[in-house]
């Protein structure tokens, strides 16, 4: 049992910092922690409800259709057609999601984050047609890159959440690398990526 322990341990942080699990960790924090938490209930719902919507929901109910019909071979999504797929319908969600989220102009920030999420779905899908690149660290480097934005503008207060994020990309990395998902190039790429395309969304779009 307990040769089995950082098996499970990698499993769970795996599920626990999934790609469809982030879009829900943002949405607690911006509404609570930054300058969204003073937007009036019903904009935190509408805003709040579209992101979860389109970055968690729908591509959850897409995952199961298909898994349902056969279309998946499993959960993992290792099979190149499936990646491109899923990643395919993931960019097009969080497009919708951008258009959405447009529609509260003083929600500009949200929407930088959600056209930064459609981009690195694109260029994962691009580099997943050739290479397997780490759509895990893609995701959470996406997630640091915030942070570090959102400390650098002076939006609030959040050092201690961006020290956790990295923390948690370093263990997420040693995760995957250990369950044997991805070799180390794999996972600095996926990083990278999402730090680049995400700091650039966030900063010039």
């Amino acid at each position: 049992m307990l040769k089995q322990l950082p098996t499970y341990l990698s499993r769970a942080l795996s599920m626990a910092l999934h790609p469809l699990v982030m879009p829900l960790y943002l949405v607690a924090l911006l509404f609570t922690q930054t300058s969204f938490a003073l937007f009036p209930l019903k904009v935190k719902w509408y805003l709040g409800g579209a992101v979860v919507l389109y970055g968690t929901l729908i591509p959850i109910l897409v995952i199961g259709v298909l898994r349902y019909f056969g279309k998946l071979s499993n959960l993992h999504i290792h099979n190149r057609r499936e990646r491109t797929l899923l990643l395919g319908v993931g960019m097009v969600a969080y497009l919708i999601c951008a258009f959405v989220v447009a529609k509260v102009p003083q929600a500009d920030f949200l929407r930088k984050f959600v056209v930064a999420a459609a981009c690195c779905e694109l260029l994962c899908l691009v580099v997943s047609s050739a290479w397997k690149i780490s759509l895990f660290m893609t995701s959470i480097g996406a997630a640091v890159a915030l942070f570090v934005v959102m400390n650098t503008l002076g939006m609030t207060p959040l050092f201690p959440w961006l020290i956790g994020c990295v923390l948690a990309a370093g263990l997420l990395a040693s995760a995957r690398l250990y369950l044997g998902y991805h070799n180390p190039w794999q996972v600095l790429a996926g990083f990278l990526a999402g730090f680049v395309i995400m700091m650039i969304a966030l900063l010039f779009l």
